[in-house]
């Protein structure tokens, strides 16, 4: 089963253009980064006194600092942005001390600089044999803090495509976060914010996992919605923990619902690591992401790119030594044409992007993606996915 992991696959509409059209295209892609920690053990620090939509509502700051920073209580109830509201409280997270210096990890510069650089790399070249550019927009997956973030997209290949950040703390147990950057050229955000999903183990006691992290605004005059996603993980065999993949899946489809009946004429992708494959209950039915463009209508506005790949065979990971295509982009039915060329933004090309450098050649994980992390060791490699691409285009006019 591992060779199909290997697979680089393209989604396409087969299509060619007239010579005398010119064409502008633009890439909506993410990448898995597995554990973009930096190197200074740290804690939240929230701020409920602060508006929520303020990055610094709830943010990551060096346990050292912790005894600078006012507190109005030792809080020990259920995390939500809804039960601090005037509050200002430190919470701790389990695994501040796993990512420095003096852990197993030995985790210093020298590994986090290697690390930024990696993950720099993959990033830009996402689409780009499509564009000739960074992708326009991209989405993170296990970032520890927005300082992470920072620093990545200062790397050389990223800094020249001048990226903003849209990022919202999670409550996850682990401390990791999803993100999107965006170049600002390209894309202007409108709005912001993150959905918290609430889920619960079976004796009904709370599991933090992470936000859908919503961005709304204009990619290249476009008005788009980006919904990006982590779901909650397989831990417990997939049927136990099925449940929780299905009430991300309710969040996620009544939220573009409602940013659709806000916004006529919206186009959405709704992309990430959704622990599921795309015929899992989770996609098929409480999202109802459809596999076939024939399939597409009012009732059914939801179109997953990756579905035909999946069938193809082609993965993402492997999950318990079996290929999954977990990583998934869920585009609206406006952004699906037959047409050839359009004049607004269509999708052109879908793909998991897995070139060799990628692909684990030897040993036990052969075929696998080469990850960062083999236990406590730093391998040097990228991650434990391959990365998602779409890439969108429509004829160009000059004005």
């Amino acid at each position: 089963m591992k060779k199909y992991l290997i697979l680089t696959a393209l989604f396409c509409f087969g299509f060619t253009f007239s010579q005398q059209k010119q064409v502008r295209r633009a890439a909506v892609a993410f990448l898995n980064v597995e554990n973009l920690w930096d190197t200074i053990p740290s804690a939240d620090y929230i701020d409920g006194t602060l508006p929520r939509s303020n990055p610094k509502f709830h943010r990551s700051v060096p346990v050292d600092s912790l005894k600078y920073l006012e507190t109005t209580e030792d809080y020990k109830g259920e995390w939500s942005d809804d039960l601090l509201i005037g509050k200002k409280v430190i919470r701790k997270q389990f695994l501040s001390e796993d990512f420095t210096v003096n852990s197993p990890k030995r985790w210093g510069t020298k590994y986090y600089n290697q690390k930024l650089a990696n993950e720099a790399k993959v990033i830009s070249e996402l689409g780009r044999q499509y564009t000739n550019d960074n992708p326009a927009i991209c989405g993170l997956i296990e970032v520890e803090n927005r300082q992470v973030i920072e620093d990545l997209i200062k790397q050389p290949v990223l800094a020249k495509s001048n990226y903003g950040i849209v990022h919202f703390n999670s409550y996850d147990a682990r401390g990791i976060d999803v993100a999107i950057i965006y170049q600002k050229g390209r894309f202007s955000v409108l709005d912001s914010y993150k959905k918290e999903i609430k889920i619960y183990d079976e004796n009904g006691k709370r599991e933090y996992t992470r936000d859908i992290v919503v961005a709304i605004g204009l990619l290249d005059g476009e008005k788009v919605g980006i919904f990006m996603n982590h779901w909650p993980s397989r831990r417990g065999g997939e049927a136990i923990s099925l449940a929780k993949r299905n009430t991300a899946a309710t969040i996620l489809k009544n939220e573009m619902d409602k940013v659709t009946a806000e916004n006529p004429g919206i186009k959405l992708f709704a992309m990430g690591d959704y622990n599921d494959d795309p015929v899992s209950p989770s996609l098929k039915k409480h999202l109802a992401a459809v596999g076939d463009p024939g399939e597409l209508s009012d009732k059914t506005p939801y179109y997953n790119l990756m579905y035909k790949l999946y069938k193809a065979g082609v993965a993402s990971l492997a999950y318990r030594d079996a290929p999954n295509l977990f990583d998934q982009i869920i585009v609206s039915k406006n952004l699906y044409s037959p047409e050839k060329l359009t004049p607004t933004y269509t999708i052109y090309k879908a793909e998991i992007y897995a070139p060799a450098y990628l692909v684990n050649k030897e040993g036990q994980w052969k075929g696998y993606p080469l990850r960062s992390w083999d236990g406590d060791r730093f391998t040097g490699g990228y991650s434990d996915h391959f990365p998602a691409v779409s890439v969108v285009q429509k004829e160009y006019v000059k004005k």
